[in-house]
């Protein structure tokens, strides 16, 4: 019997030692490539630095906390207070995430800075063979301010939510493209330059072929790529209102071999032209929302060919390439 318990020991001793040596190598592998992200150019990949990066959670989770922590794109620069990411080792493919803020946003090329701020920013990702089965994101008391010019407020919101979700019977594995469906909704949102107050809006849409795998969508410019592809964005439905207003917009966008935004969007409103008259003044109000019914509703379609606005068939404007 002492033997037999010796053994046992032996094996659970074996056991928790080979459990530590995988924790801390898997650790440290995370710890490399978070590492490795700040010598990323900024430009066709985001860099990412930490002022201080610390992992813990042993010997079930993996708890990644990244203070003060910079990300560069381009001509934008973000900077977060501190940013957490979670995941149970058991459960690898589900990842938890929360950040501190507020976030101070500097756009290098136009001198803009801003900052976001909120009362608790949570995310969630959830992969199925490389490919997103659900990505997740919850703000509460979000708060955008300009900080060019003082502490001037852009917009804010009590709640924001942000989801997507794969489609599995539009994953097409020959050609390695799947779609997600996007939900994101927002409550109780103020912008005072706009006259917007107490606003609630929803969005609905899909996004067709895309990269079935994570790993694939850093190997190329996704645009071209998506291009390509044949991808479409399908705007199912888009719903804005307040006390005296409601706006409803659907369509299809789509982008040419140049990267020229082709596709339709069709608006329905009632109270909006009101609402924006001292800021969009006819004739561009009414190519924009279109001629009011008996019932005071506005309606209409709004075109993208090659790149050009029209309203019906009256040219409005121009988008330039995406790419």
């Amino acid at each position: 019997m002492k033997k037999r318990i010796i053994i046992l020991g032996a094996l659970v001793l074996l056991l928790v030692l080979g459990w530590t040596g995988l924790w801390f190598f898997v650790t440290g592998q995370i710890r490399q490539e978070i590492a490795a992200q700040a010598f990323a150019d900024g430009e066709t990949r985001p860099q990412l630095t930490c002022a201080n990066l610390a992992i813990s959670g042993y010997p079930f989770n993996i708890d990644i906390d990244c203070t003060d922590a910079v990300i560069v794109s381009g001509d934008l620069m973000v900077e977060i207070p501190g940013v957490r990411a979670s995941a149970v080792v058991y459960r690898p493919t589900h990842f938890l995430a929360s950040a501190r803020g507020a976030a101070e946003i500097a756009d290098a090329f136009t001198g803009q800075r801003s900052a976001i701020a909120w009362s608790s920013l949570e995310g969630s990702l959830r992969i199925e063979n490389w490919r997103i089965a659900r990505l997740s994101l919850v703000a509460t008391e979000l708060a955008w301010t300009d900080l060019l010019f003082g502490d001037l407020l852009i917009a804010q919101s009590h709640n924001v939510e942000l989801h997507l979700l794969d489609i599995p019977e539009r994953h097409d594995p020959e050609r390695a493209l799947s779609a997600l469906a996007l939900y994101a909704r927002a409550g109780g949102i103020d912008m005072p330059g706009l006259t917007l107050s107490g606003t609630d809006i929803e969005i609905e849409a899909e996004i067709t072929a895309l990269p079935d795998d994570l790993r694939r969508f850093g190997d190329a410019p996704l645009l071209p790529r998506w291009q390509a592809a044949g991808g479409t964005l399908d705007i199912v439905a888009i719903r804005a209102s307040d006390a005296t207003s409601s706006l409803d917009a659907s369509g299809s966008l789509a982008l040419g071999p140049t990267g020229l935004l082709d596709g339709q969007i069709v608006i329905s409103s009632l109270g909006v032209a009101e609402r924006v008259g001292a800021l969009l003044e006819d004739p561009w109000r009414t190519l924009v929302l279109g001629v009011p019914a008996a019932d005071g509703r506005h309606a209409n379609q709004i075109n993208f060919n090659a790149g050009t606005v029209s309203s019906g068939l009256v040219p409005i404007g121009v988008i330039p390439p995406l790419f």
